[in-house]
């Protein structure tokens, strides 16, 4: 039997390893594809205020590109800063504008986030995967894992805010720790696991909360 396929509604070739990663580890016949392989993540204005909003449109998206046996699989995460009112949430990845730079992105969140005490400095990582089937089926898995902000990166590993995030009960860094390790805590290894549970029940809803 083939394997399940999903084609990940995004450019970012870290989240598709990151994700096949995932699919591997939970022993599931799921395949991530890039939307590469079908010409492309089509252009989409993320524009709705919110992680589902904006998974949604990008499902969308891509799903009008898709040959029937492929899902589309929409990721939209970002990090929620306490003393930012819970920004840049959505905004995470065009934190320091519309060019969509990483590095950038840290950098401001590192400047803005300077002189912030130790006490004030919680966040948490919030990743919503949105699965959108051939006649319209639509599943929306979520995961959430929380911590704080270090004052200065540290870790090459990951990408994106990593450097700075210290999860719950770790000493080390999204970019210090290992994949297999970040793999066990992650936000978007929470709402995976909420979606590996659902193949596992072959494809029939879930009602459960999201886990944390």
């Amino acid at each position: 039997m083939p394997p399940f396929e999903f084609c990940l509604a995004s450019g970012n070739a870290h989240k598709v390893a990151e994700l096949q990663g995932l699919a591997a580890a939970s022993g599931l016949a799921v395949r991530i594809r890039s939307a590469r392989e079908f010409g492309g993540m089509p252009p989409v204005d993320e524009d709705t205020g919110t992680f589902v909003g904006n998974a949604r449109k990008k499902a969308l998206a891509l799903r009008a590109t898709l040959p029937p046996a492929v899902w589309a699989l929409a990721d939209d995460s970002g990090v929620c800063v306490d003393a930012l009112g819970g920004a840049p949430g959505v905004e995470s990845a065009y934190y320091a504008g519309p060019q969509h730079d990483a590095a950038a992105n840290l950098a401001k969140l590192v400047a803005v986030m300077r002189g912030v005490p130790e006490a004030k400095r919680g966040a948490r990582f919030v990743c919503v995967l949105l699965a959108l089937g051939p006649r319209g089926e639509e599943r929306i898995f979520e995961g959430e894992c929380h911590g704080r902000l270090l004052g200065t990166p540290r870790g090459g590993g990951g990408f994106g805010y990593d450097p700075i995030f210290l999860p719950e009960g770790f000493s080390a860094s999204y970019a210090e720790i290992s994949d297999a390790e970040k793999n066990q805590i992650s936000h978007r290894a929470r709402a995976w696991g909420r979606l590996a549970d659902w193949v596992r029940g072959g494809l029939k809803d879930v009602s459960a909360p999201a886990r944390r």
